[in-house]
Order: structure tokens, then C-alpha cells, then sequence
């Protein structure tokens, strides 16, 4: 049984989620602050958390930049409708994905299965490559982290991990952002959604990549992002 956090500090909408998400097989542990976030986090291993941005005391993008520097967990993050700005900040904090609300309970639960699947998917056995190496980057798909030419690890959140994993694959091959969105979240894009540019800016920056003239990920425009270097795949 996978164990979410929830963390909102609406009591009415925490019970909701709390009936719903265990109705459908989940273990679900609900708080209403960062203070009790951080409890519950000490003490027990979640595999996924869903975190509302406006919360009392600490907001959600601080707790959220937070638990990225230190953790690996996907986190789901819960904005206001019509805050794109909002939303954007919380993929560069590092969030795997967001859901406005009001939302319909049945979306939240498609968007927890398919984080929870992406976040599980192995490279498999036998001769699958363990290693994807690049201008003097390893991305090691066993222990999902990157590693710079020092040997230092440089930790991803598992949004940062499946996409640069999917570019290493195709290396100088252009991928959508329909195609990039279907491996992040199982959907295609949505117009104006800028989830996609907000992640490939994230991995820019961790891959130290000059945003404004980018050697590693490239744009093209009016098509969608490439790899542009070759790929050594190690087993």
C-alpha cells in the first residue's frame, strides 16, 4: 500500500481527500501546516506528497524547495485557479506536477497513479543500459541521480530524472512537448501550459547549461526540445 501526505490546511477538503484517496487503496496521512509536514516526514516514508501552496507559516514553494534539496519524493502541488505565475514557481521549486483547484477528486487520483507509476519504472534487466554518459555527465538509471565529470552526485527530483532519462534516449532526436508531457504526467499539454519549458529550464540549470545559449538541451522552435550531443549507454 503506497502512503501519501497530504497537506492543506482546508479541514473540510483534508477529510475529502483522506475518505477518497483510502476509499481507492492508498494509506493517507493528513496535516495542516509545514510545522506537522516536517513531523510526519521524520518519522515515517512517504511515497508521494500532495502539497497546497497557500498554507499558514511556511507556504507550500518554500516546504516544497526544501524537501527537493534534501529528497527525491514526488510532490503534487495544490494552486489557486488562475495562478500561472504560482504555478510555475512550484515546478522551479521542484514539484512534479500541480492541479489547480477546484478539482474533480478522479483527476487528482489519475495524477497520483501515473506520478507513482513514472516513479517506479525500472531500466529492467539484462542488457537495458544502467548508465546514459554525455559531455561528461553519467545519468545512472539504477540509482536515479546524475553525476557530474567529479564524480559528484547531483540529486534529481523525478520529474528532472524522467525527462533528461527520455532525452538521453533520443539523443538529437526532437521531442515534442506533447510527447515530453505524456512521459512526465500521461497527458498531452495543454495550451499555454508551460510545465515542459519550466522543467527543461531546471534541467539547464543542473546541468549547467547557459539558458541563453543552451549546448546540451536545445530548443527548436515551434517543434520542442533536443539532446544535441552523443549518448555512450553502459549495461
Amino acid at each position: 500500500m503506497k502512503r501519501l501526505l497530504v497537506v492543506d490546511d482546508d479541514k473540510a477538503l483534508r477529510k475529502l481527500l483522506g475518505d477518497y484517496l483510502g476509499e481507492n487503496g492508498y494509506e493517507v496521512v493528513l496535516v495542516g501546516d509545514g510545522e506537522a509536514m516536517r513531523q510526519e516526514l521524520a518519522r515515517t516514508a512517504f511515497d508521494l506528497i500532495i502539497l497546497d501552496l497557500m498554507l499558514p507559516g511556511e507556504d507550500g514553494l518554500t516546504l516544497c524547495r526544501d524537501m527537493r534539496a534534501r529528497s527525491s519524493v514526488p510532490i503534487l502541488m495544490l494552486t489557486a485557479r488562475g495562478d500561472e505565475l504560482d504555478r510555475i514557481i512550484g515546478l522551479e521549486m521542484g514539484a512534479d506536477d500541480y492541479l489547480a483547484k477546484p478539482f474533480n477528486p478522479r483527476e487528482l487520483l489519475a495524477r497520483i497513479r501515473n506520478i507513482l507509476r513514472r516513479s517506479q519504472e525500472s531500466p529492467g534487466t539484462g542488457a537495458a543500459p544502467r548508465q546514459l554518459i554525455f559531455a561528461g555527465w553519467t545519468l545512472d538509471l539504477s540509482a536515479r541521480h546524475l553525476i557530474d565529470a567529479d564524480g559528484i552526485v547531483n540529486p534529481l527530483s523525478n520529474g528532472e530524472f524522467k525527462l533528461l532519462q527520455v532525452l538521453a534516449e533520443h539523443p538529437r532526436t526532437i521531442l515534442s512537448r506533447d510527447q515530453l508531457m505524456d512521459v512526465l504526467s500521461g497527458r498531452e499539454a495543454l495550451p499555454y501550459d508551460r510545465t515542459i519549458d519550466v522543467m527543461i529550464s531546471r534541467l539547464r540549470r543542473c546541468l549547467r547549461d547557459d539558458a541563453r545559449d543552451p549546448l546540451l538541451i536545445r530548443t527548436i522552435r515551434n517543434e520542442g526540445y533536443m539532446l544535441s550531443t552523443q549518448v555512450e549507454q553502459r549495461a
